[in-house]
């Protein structure tokens, strides 16, 4: 007998329990008995169920003419829907509505209920949206709204029937996976309520109403409530394949983050269904395909992972079903990498119409923007197939990241820089899902770092005046932060050449230490990247260091160059040689391995750097070999050239300055060459201040009015002549002001052209700056310029610091004057071939120092001042200038020591100015005799004639008086001296003393902590020895066995205790022998503590014992309270002295000896007597009596 509708599509609630395995149409049998009215009566027509026909009008009318039951239908189109061919099923689903049509209707809602499900699973089937013209395909929307249009039939027949809240809650998914994700939402609200009210109706018994309603979850993005349900219904039918609950959990699991428990659920999936299972081959192999992006494409952990993804489980699952669109995509992704485009496009579409599920979509479409994108051929296309991959997983601020990104990249293809720009920026600065749950995107990072880049190396090709430092910024902004998410191991990034490349370009000008980490960086890339065993490599190599320059030598001779030239710029030459050789070598390895490249260009160019790199190290030689070898190549080498005659002006000036105007006149129009007679013209010119004269001057105009108008180095030079010229101008009448302030403002024109063309003229910025201070003596402003000037240059040039000092100088800043001096300084040795420090920065430092001086009065500036200045003559001893100054220095310095107070100077100071002023007036005679004195010769004359008279005759009284004055304070000195030293002597033997008495203080305490120790010993000793006599006196000798015992005591006759309104205390002897009753008797006398009130601790229990005296003061029965001491053969008590108690324990705790004593607790001795033996038990009953009576409450008497 057929099954129900209900039963065989699990909506009933039923779920079939009665059977083992929950597979999807398990309980359509194989051969089904259609009973049928003959002549004998009843009979059956036997229909096979596995072997069915297409051809079904015979079979419909039978079962029509037959009145067949609504559950042969069912069965029937079940049959034929398990072999695959839903679209037999539903019309014969159709022709039993039609049947059925005057029939009950709980017949017909069980049919339409049936067919409902059965245009659902054409929904599933269907094309998401027909992408041809072929308009006769039905898509998805066609199936649903059948579906829907069923469901409302049935609806009307019995609303509340309860199959119908879960195919309504599933067409409400469907219909959920068509729209866009803001009306996503309400529909899978509703859906959630179709399947609880389906799992209310159920009795709590319907698992399918449990995994729709998991699947609701699951699509708001609510992972873990999801999970819960999925595994709900796991646990509630374990044993369910299809659908397998255990593909739902994997899923939560996933995006929990939990992806091995994820992979073990798919695989167990795998495990109880390996045939026919696609969604867990596909899943698994996905998981695979993500675990190996975590490797590198040339590790083996990868190929191993790649191929167990492809080819175990992703063409397992295409195999068994070629339309499934996750499959299609998987696979699809596959051929994109080996560019098969004609499968991509098929898998493409493929995944497309066949998927309700829109990251499924979206993979599609974003595969068949990728083929369009490669091809280039329809960028147009491209850029729509992203949008809709985009969109399909929301779009906007969610969306796809690949496919924001590739549409961003397509922006670029196109021209359109500024909506890349927009593009990419949005996609950094949304912390959304799009960018990968708050982690900014690397590659939308790098790409717009790069755009920047380029826009700012185009300003910079194109010599352009527009700005472009904020985009040099955000370029080195991005890129640096795509360098740090190399370094998180969580990112498992990998270095880019490109970035560090671009990096490089970006810090040339300003940070050149860091371009050249960054091509190091580079460096070090490529060689990881060659193998110990490569083919190229000899094959010996010796050490690690031979080994590093053997593979450096198969590297790229372009990056070798740059490295040597930030070296060479660092003034780190021997590197920068070195590098160079290196480049040289790989561009003989270039050649000799591909013989049609053409490696001349390169050759030449390092060869240059080469030699510039051994002029810079003094091997001028070298250099000239090598320039020669150049010129043989290619004679117009001007650069060549120009370096061949500067080294030949070194070596023989006449020469060299014949070499360079021959290098000029050879081609008169080479802006190089020109440059280079300009500089030589001004090295060896004659001084003039009449700038028409000037040979310089003309030599500059000639070039910007024949050859280049904005021809830089001739501007510049025009306005450093101008600015020497007024520098040296009449200024004592006002026309002699005003000229010379107009030279200064024919200076600032020439430096403002300059500044025109070039916004980051070092030289043309420092020549304002002077103009500024000298002319208009705004020092300000100067500062300004030059502090500008300084951080552009970051201490390439000592010419900024020069400046610095003149400024600081002029408005009496010493202190930043001599720093800035002391700068420029340095880096003059640095740019001197013979490493010496410039003369000129010298004799300025030392008329600081002497400026210093004179204003504060101090010795050591004077002396400062004459060290530089002779400093600077000893470096330059032709020039007069120098020579001058050390006279001048020194005669200044005897002015200071005349009139300076004895106790500021000394006589060695005083006799060594003696000696300088000789000097300074013979210098003074011999200077003015020279051809060109600095000063007037008169001048002079007179200057040394002071000296010799006047100065002289004041400096040897001067010296007198110090002389005086030092052995005068010499005897002061020497009593000071002994009067300190005596005095330290005193406070040394105080401090001796002192520390002797401390001494012996401590040694007395010591003695006195022994003693006491020793002391408390000995008492704790006779305590000891008191204790062991005691317990002597208490043993006695046995006389039947003659073996020590303690002392027994006599017994004494019991006595009858009183009445006592309350039970008495329990005691543990044994009756006497004594009366009950004896006159006379006497009470009991007890010393008790108030209630309450805590009992005083302490180790003698002489004021605890109880008191009893009889009438007839009888001692014989006296019994030993704890505490007592038995002497002799007596019977009294004799109490112990509390006292002496208290005294030995005081001593105990002195000699920090703990003593082992027992449990204080009261006893209470009664009127029996008690056998010795007994003597412990009693004891220990009283204590527990006592313990229930309360401590230190009296009996009633």
């Amino acid at each position: 007998m057929a099954l129900t509708n209900g039963h065989v599509n699990g909506t009933n609630g039923v779920n079939g329990h009665a059977h083992q395995l929950y597979g999807r149409f398990s309980d359509i049998p194989a051969v089904i008995d259609i009973p049928v009215r003959g002549e004998d009566g009843e009979e059956a027509v036997n229909l096979d169920l596995v072997d069915l026909i297409d051809e079904t009008d015979e079979l419909c009318d039978l079962l029509e003419n037959e009145n067949a039951a609504r559950n042969y239908w069912i069965t029937i189109a079940l049959a034929y829907a398990k072999q695959k061919k839903v679209a037999i099923a539903i019309d014969i689903l159709q022709k039993g509505l039609g049947a059925l049509r005057a029939g009950r209707g709980e017949d017909r809602l069980s049919m339409l209920s049936c067919l409902c499900w059965l245009y659902l699973w054409m929904c599933r089937r269907a094309v998401r949206k027909p992408m041809q013209s072929a308009d006769d395909v039905p898509n998805k929307d066609y199936w649903l709204k059948l579906g829907t249009q069923t469901l409302n039939d049935a609806s009307r027949i019995n609303p509340s029937y309860a199959p119908l809240y879960l195919a309504r809650g599933t067409l409400y998914l469907l219909r959920a996976s068509m729209q866009t994700p803001k009306e996503r939402a309400d529909t899978l609200k509703q859906a959630a309520k179709s399947f609880d009210e389906a799992y209310r109706l159920s009795g709590q018994k319907n698992i399918m109403a449990v995994l729709g309603k998991a699947r609701v979850q699951f699509s708001l993005g609510r992972f873990a409530e999801s999970l819960a349900l999925y595994q709900q219904a796991l646990q509630s039918a374990p044993d369910m394949l299809d659908p397998d609950p255990r593909i739902g959990i994997g899923c939560c699991l996933w995006q929990l983050e939990h992806k091995d428990a994820a992979r073990g659920a798919w695989q167990r999936s795998l495990d109880l269904k390996p045939d026919e299972n696609i969604i867990a081959n596909v899943l698994l192999g996905l998981s695979y395909l993500d675990e190996s992006s975590q490797y590198a494409s040339s590790d083996s952990q990868f190929r191993s992972l790649y191929s167990k993804a492809m080819t175990v489980h992703t063409q397992a699952a295409f195999k068994m079903d070629a339309m499934h669109a996750l499959t299609s995509a998987t696979l699809g992704e596959y051929f994109l990498r080996r560019q098969n485009w004609d499968n991509v496009e098929r898998l493409g579409r493929r995944a497309v119409e066949q998927t309700d599920v829109g990251a499924i979509a979206s993979d599609g479409w974003y595969l068949m923007a990728r083929k369009e994108h490669y091809l280039g051929t329809d960028l147009t296309k491209a850029a729509e197939h992203y949008n809709k991959a985009d969109v399909a997983r929301g779009g906007d601020e969610k969306g796809f990241l690949p496919a924001k990104f590739g549409g961003a990249q397509l922006k670029t293809l196109m021209g359109d820089l500024d909506g890349a720009k927009f593009r990419l920026d949005k996609i950094i600065s949304g912390s959304n899902a799009a960018t990968g749950g708050g982690q900014k995107s690397v590659e939308a990072m790098t790409l717009l770092g790069m755009l920047y880049a380029e826009e700012v190396f185009a300003n910079q090709a194109a010599a352009g005046k527009e700005d472009k430092t904020v985009e040099q910024k955000k370029a080195i902004g991005l890129l640096e932060q795509v360098r740090v998410i190399w370094k998180d191991p969580k990112r498992k990034g990998s270095p880019d050449a490109a970035v560090l490349l671009n990096l490089a370009r970006l810090y040339e000008q300003e940070q050149p230490e860091k371009a050249l980490a960054c091509l190091q960086h580079v460096e070090q890339m490529e060689l990881d990247d060659i193998a110990d065993d490569d083919e190229r490599l000899p094959d010996e190599i010796g050490e690690a260091t031979e080994e590093r320059r053997a593979k450096r030598e198969l590297l790229s001779p372009q990056l070798l160059n740059n490295i040597g030239c930030f070296h060479f710029q660092a003034d780190r030459f021997t590197e920068a040689r070195e590098d160079f050789q290196t480049a040289l070598n790989s561009c003989v390895k270039m050649g000799e391995r591909d013989a049609s490249l053409d490696t001349d260009a390169l050759v030449s160019t390092i060869s240059y750097n080469l030699a510039r790199t051994y002029e810079a190290e003094g091997m001028n030689e070298e250099a000239r070999r090598i320039y020669d070898g150049l010129l043989e190549r290619h004679p117009n080498y001007t650069d060549a050239n120009a370096r061949l005659a500067y080294l030949s002006l070194s070596a023989a000036p006449a020469d060299g300055a014949e070499a360079i105007k021959q290098l000029m006149e050879s081609d008169p129009s080479n802006l190089e060459s020109r440059a280079l007679y300009g500089w030589y013209l001004h090295r060896s010119k004659k001084r003039t201040h009449n700038l028409p004269e000037d040979v310089e001057q003309k030599h500059y105009k000639d070039t910007l009015q024949k050859f280049d108008k904005h021809d830089m180095y001739s501007l510049v030079g025009m306005g450093n002549l101008h600015l020497a010229v007024a520098r040296e101008m009449r200024r004592e009448t006002d026309q002699d002001k005003d000229r010379r302030s107009k030279t200064y403002m024919r200076a600032v024109e020439f430096f403002d052209k300059v500044l025109t063309l070039d916004p980051r003229n070092a030289f043309a910025a420092q020549g304002l700056g002077i103009a500024m201070a000298e002319d208009k003596k705004d020092t300000n402003a100067a500062i300004q310029i030059f502090s500008k000037v300084r951080e552009s240059l970051k201490g390439l040039s000592g010419s900024v610091h020069l400046n610095l000092g003149h400024v600081f100088a002029e408005m009496r800043q010493w202190s930043r004057s001599i720093e800035n001096y002391e700068l420029a300084l340095s880096r003059s040795a640095k740019e001197r071939a013979d490493g010496k420090p410039d003369p000129q920065i010298l004799a300025c430092l030392g008329r600081v120092w002497l400026m210093r001086g004179r204003q504060e009065k101090k010795l050591e500036a004077y002396q400062t001042s004459l060290d530089l200045s002779k400093q600077a003559l000893e470096l330059a001893p032709e020039n007069v200038s120098f020579r001058f100054n050390v006279a001048f220095v020194q005669i200044q310095l005897t002015q200071l020591l005349i009139g300076l107070p004895e106790a500021q100077k000394s006589l060695q100071d005083v006799e060594q100015a003696g000696h300088g002023l000789d000097d300074a007036i013979n210098a003074f005679i011999e200077i003015a005799k020279s051809p060109n004195p600095p000063f007037p010769r008169g001048d002079l004359e007179a200057r040394a004639n002071m000296g010799r008279n006047t100065m002289k005759r004041q400096l040897a009284g001067a010296m007198e008086k110090q002389a005086e004055y030092e052995r005068k304070n010499a005897s002061r000195l020497e009593e000071a001296r002994r009067r300190r030293e005596e005095e330290i002597k005193k406070r040394e033997d105080d401090k001796r003393k002192a520390e002797e008495a401390a001494e012996e203080q401590r040694r007395k305490v010591k003695e006195e902590r022994d003693r006491m120790a020793e002391e408390d010993r000995e008492m704790v000793r006779r305590k000891l020895e008191e204790d062991r006599a005691r317990e002597e006196a208490e043993m006695t000798v046995d006389e039947e066995t003659g073996e020590r015992k303690k002392r027994e005591r006599k017994p004494r006759e019991k006595r009858q205790k009183r009445k006592k309104k309350r039970r008495s205390r329990a005691t543990s002897g044994e009756p006497g022998t004594g009366s009950e009753a004896e006159p006379g008797r006497r009470k009991k006398r007890r010393k008790l503590e108030r209630k309450g009130q805590a009992v005083r601790a302490s180790k003698y229990k002489s004021k605890e014992t109880v008191e009893e005296s009889d009438e007839d003061e009888d001692g014989d029965g006296a019994v030993p309270a704890e505490g007592t001491e038995v002497g002799g053969d007596g019977d009294e008590e004799v109490p112990m002295d509390e006292a002496m108690g208290e005294k030995l324990e005081e001593e105990q705790e002195a000699a920090a000896r703990p003593m082992l004593r027992k449990k204080a607790a009261r006893v209470l001795h009664d009127d029996e007597d008690e056998d010795e033996d007994e003597d412990g038990a009693a004891a220990a009953d009283g204590d527990a009596a006592m313990e229930v009576n309360g401590v230190g409450e009296p009996e009633d008497e």
